[in-house]
């Protein structure tokens, strides 16, 4: 029996789609990375019957880097980045062994079907997918076709069945489009973040960004928002005048009466309007006119839209929007969220999608008068020839809905009703008065007015958008403030203005406009991949260049905001060198500046730093610093010049004393090590000799961090080994009164993984900083410290909050 192999692009979508196409009649089992599950069960395919295995990847297989020594900022001159610098496919998630599973899985099936989302993404990681399987795959005979591919829109019964039966080809143009996009990205970005990182950071100690970074989609998306900045700063409000008048209608209802010139600029006029008419008494009616105001039905949604209305409406971010729609598309709620497309089909099944809300506890009379009544056809929309509008495709228990009567603040406000009157009618005229008005400047822009810019000149997709504003936050290039409006700092002003003075066509949103252009012909098979990589590069490397000559005109700028180096900080530990105070810098990126010897070394990130009891360095006589993320994570001490410059061949910079192979140091690894990390391949378990009386023992390369020997008075790591696993044994002192050892025992030594003693007394942990990927991987290692350990349960993803998610689902109904 042959074998189909199918893969999809999330977990619980491979999920989904086996049990529909299996009919639920299917073995489930992890693969052997321990993030995607296999799933198989048997059925026909091409007539014959085979065994399908439905698995999935996890986004992107593979990732665009530089090789070597390109990746190190301080040997390669970022120029090189534009053309000589050579690029690889590497593992996008080294940790997740991706490659190797899909081999595995892969490996003696006979034919491939891709169920990757249906767009440009998609199909890259579609050959991602192949480049991996094909090789071990069983060789086809006779020409026979073994690469298929599905396309769908929604995780239906009737939607999957449709894809499954009618199975196409991956599209190669589409996949190129995607790579064309990430290498200029990745050559351009670098290039010009580099450069204006380390120049910047060099001479400023207060611009709190631990990057300076640039992006040919992100610089424009900042430059919207200084741009109305700008506007805001540069406004002079002008005083005005108008004219008010109230009308009594009866007894005991007045009329404001709005001034048909609006307003005046000149006082003396605006007075003598106000002389003449209070001189009159009585008002009269000139002429009556009657407008019926309706609104149109909104558009079908696409994912641009969906966004707009998800931060005005909800107050969600892009980038939490995007991740919401697609929770609810992979459990099956609404279709696939990345359309730009706004027309249904002649064909779409409208009333199908509404029966699917008949018995929706809020909405399902509504629903059914629809269905009863019949439905008008949606306003035709923009047609891209993607997906279908985002629809949903099932009932949910908690939502808030839509037209006018589900969705009410899209109807029309109910305005004052007016008395009856028709021409010639007069009214006593009440009161008249002038005011004094000024103008006002725009307010900063939210969110939506910036995703309606972005899509009006073509910066971004509509996948990518979210991405380049959650960038500029990210980098403190702008602050979201009340209302979700974009308010840039002073860094994000500096940049633009910078970048306005040397070569305005690097924040204006022309060039990368028409570089999309090409983009999209490349995927259209309209546009040669080389060509059009090659003609970018080449007017960004002059620009670059340029940019790099004309550098002086935005440090200017630079200078009247942020303050130099030497003028920034607090004292805190002693140079090796001069032995005088190097200032602590604690502006991202945090690190120490020397004033006297003009040297400035980098720290570790993220936590805090202290001085660590004015101990030295043995090898370069510089003061310890003590960097900590919190009483309930790691802490380790470092020298602040080893770790710049590290002085064993073994060692790499970044590392501090838990990595130091120095071999009589008191805080290096050699006297603090145990054994290797429970969690991880490469890690070793070290004393926190600074922990106590919580003494804790953590990972030097990954999050796990174990509690161990509350309230002991001493611990340190012995020379003895253990027997069973080899890891080094623990020296522990109680106090008397607060020890836990049996016996009224107050000292004991014993190996952490083994000694049952030990074993009651260690609560294993991530450390606060855990990011998900490390809940995966087998319990146990073999190695230095091999003993057994139970593994962290690892710590759940914190959820999101639930009214935004249902009130989210609910737009879309």
């Amino acid at each position: 029996m042959k074998t189909v192999l199918m893969v999809a692009e999330k977990p619980s979508l491979a999920q989904s789609i086996a049990k529909i196409l299996s009919r639920g009649s299917l073995s489930s089992h992890k693969g052997l990375n321990g993030a995607c599950s296999v799933h198989e069960y048997t059925g026909t395919f091409a007539g014959q019957p085979v065994r399908f295995k439905m698995t999935s990847v996890c986004g992107h297989v593979m990732t665009l880097d530089f090789l070597g020594k390109y990746n190190k900022w301080d040997k390669v001159d970022p120029a090189e980045l534009f053309s000589q610098a050579p690029t690889e496919k590497k593992e996008a998630n080294p940790k997740l062994n991706m490659v190797k599973f899909l081999q595995v899985e892969g490996r003696g099936c006979d034919y491939i079907v891709l169920w990757l989302d249906c767009d440009k993404e998609g199909e890259n990681i579609c050959f991602e997918v192949l480049d991996a399987v094909l090789p071990v795959m069983n060789k086809a005979y006779g020409g026979e076709k073994t690469v298929f591919r599905a396309r769908f829109s929604s995780i239906t019964d009737t939607d999957i069945c449709n894809a499954m039966a009618c199975l196409g080809e991956p599209d190669h143009n589409e996949a190129l489009s995607v790579d064309a996009r990430q290498e200029l990205d990745l050559r351009i970005g670098c290039a010009f973040t580099r450069f204006q990182t380390k120049y910047f950071q060099g001479k400023y100690g207060d611009l709190d960004s631990s990057l300076i970074s640039f992006g040919p989609c992100q610089t424009p998306t900042l430059g919207f928002c200084v741009e109305r900045h700008d506007k805001i700063q540069s406004f002079k409000p002008e005083t005005y005048w108008v004219l008010q008048a109230k009308v009594n209608t009866d007894k005991d209802r007045c009329l404001l009466l709005d001034w048909d010139r609006v307003r005046v600029f000149d006082r003396e006029i605006a007075q003598m309007f106000l002389n003449m008419t209070k001189l009159e008494k009585e008002a009269q009616v000139e002429a009556t006119s009657r407008k019926e105001k309706a609104k149109q039905r909104p558009l079908a949604l696409n994912t641009v839209e969906m966004l707009r209305v998800a931060s005005s409406s909800l107050g969600m971010g892009p980038q939490h929007a995007m991740q919401t729609a697609e929770r609810l598309y992979t459990q099956g709620y609404i279709s696939y969220p990345r359309t730009e497309t706004t027309h249904y089909p002649e064909n779409f099944d409208l009333k199908g999608s509404l029966r699917q809300q008949a018995n929706h506890p809020y909405w399902a009379d509504t629903v059914k008068r629809l269905l009863a009544e019949g439905i008008n056809r949606p306003r035709k929309g923009h047609d891209a020839g993607d997906h279908p509008p985002i629809t949903p495709m099932k009932s949910a228990t908690e939502a808030e809905l839509g037209f006018t009567e589900i969705m009410p603040w899209q109807s029309v406000p109910l305005e004052e009703s007016l008395p009856t009157c028709q021409r010639g009618d007069t009214f006593p005229v009440g009161e008249v008065k002038m005011l004094e008005k000024q103008t006002s400047p725009p307010d900063y822009l939210t969110e939506a007015e910036l995703i309606t810019l972005m899509e009006k000149h073509g910066i971004g997709t509509d996948a990518s958008i979210p991405v380049h504003i959650n960038n500029i936050c990210q980098r403190n290039y702008v602050s979201v403030e009340s209302g979700r409006r974009l308010k840039p700092t002073n860094l994000g002003i500096v940049l633009v203005h910078g970048y306005y003075k040397i070569d305005a066509e690097l924040v204006l949103p022309t060039i990368r406009s028409a570089v999309e252009k090409q983009l999209n012909l490349i995927a259209q098979g309209k546009a040669d991949y080389r060509q059009v990589l090659g003609h970018t590069l080449d007017v960004f490397k002059r620009k670059f260049h340029y940019f790099v000559d004309s550098i002086a005109g935005m440090d200017e700028l630079m200078e009247v905001s942020f303050s130099p180096l030497a003028a920034t900080g607090k004292p805190l530990s002693r140079c090796g060198k001069c032995h005088r105070f190097m200032k602590y810098i604690q502006a991202k990126p945090s690190r120490l500046h020397c004033s006297h010897c003009d040297e400035t070394y980098t720290l570790p990130q993220n936590g805090t730093i202290k001085l660590y009891k004015e101990l030295r360095c043995p090898l370069d006589d510089f003061e310890l610093v003590l960097w900590s993320s919190g009483s309930r994570g790691k802490s380790y001490p470092l020298c602040p010049y080893c770790y710049n410059h590290p002085p064993f061949r073994d060692m790499k910079k970044g590392m501090g004393c838990n990595e130091c192979t120095h071999p009589s140091c008191q805080h290096s690894l050699s006297m603090l090590g145990i054994g290797q990390c429970v969690e991880c391949e490469s890690g070793v378990l070290v004393l926190d000799p600074t922990s106590g009386p919580k003494w804790k023992v953590a990972c030097n390369k990954c999050s796990v961090v174990a509690h161990c020997f509350e309230n002991a008075h001493r611990v340190r790591v012995s020379t003895d080994t253990c027997s069973v696993c080899e890891a080094a044994l623990l020296d522990v002192d109680f106090n008397k009164a607060k020890s836990p050892l049996p016996g009224d025992e107050t000292q004991h030594m014993g190996c952490v993984f083994c000694d049952p003693v030990f074993q009651e007394l260690v609560e294993l942990k991530h450390a606060a900083s855990c990011h998900p990927m490390h809940r995966g991987g087998p319990g146990r290692r073999q190695g230095r410290g091999r003993g057994r350990a139970r593994r962290p349960p690892g710590k759940p993803n914190p959820r999101r909050p639930k009214d935004k998610m249902s009130a989210l689902a609910a737009y879309f109904v």
